[in-house]
């Protein structure tokens, strides 16, 4: 998909170590929540305030905090960097309705997914999104 945007608007590669965490946790807030609303969707058609319920159980920063716990012991040297670098990116924003704790990993989470879609890496976004999914909802048991 990134090559299609770029290739549409004319837009070149840029070295993605250059943006700051929080441009990156910019352009991953939205690519995690397009990948929760689909698998929502596919899940079976209602009402879009039932679907928008069920999305933001997900997308919501103490969910998100429990998707960098267990995504931690996963990922590469690497992406673990990345994820640490947006948890400890300064943000002007405070958390509404979220520890500055959450907030903080949520925004690792939003950086990390933000930085594999810029790489182009659609297949680890969706398996690390899996894998939180599955750790929010054996949370709740």
């Amino acid at each position: 998909m990134l090559d299609k945007i770029n290739q549409e608007f004319g837009l070149h590669k840029v070295d993605i170590r250059r943006y700051s965490p929080l441009s990156l946790a910019f352009i991953g807030d939205s690519v995690f929540a397009t990948v929760v609303k689909t698998v929502m969707i596919e899940q079976g058609n209602c009402q879009a305030d039932k679907l928008h319920r069920y999305s933001a159980h997900y997308v919501r920063a103490e969910s998100q905090a429990l998707m960098y716990d267990k995504w931690q012991e996963l990922l590469s040297e690497e992406e673990l960097t990345i994820l640490k670098r947006g948890r400890n990116a300064k943000s002007v924003n405070t958390a509404k309705n979220a520890t500055v704790q959450d907030y903080r990993k949520a925004t690792g989470v939003e950086c990390l997914t933000g930085y594999l879609f810029l790489l182009g890496d659609e297949e680890r976004i969706c398996e690390l999104v899996r894998i939180g999914i599955l750790a929010v909802d054996s949370s709740k048991q």
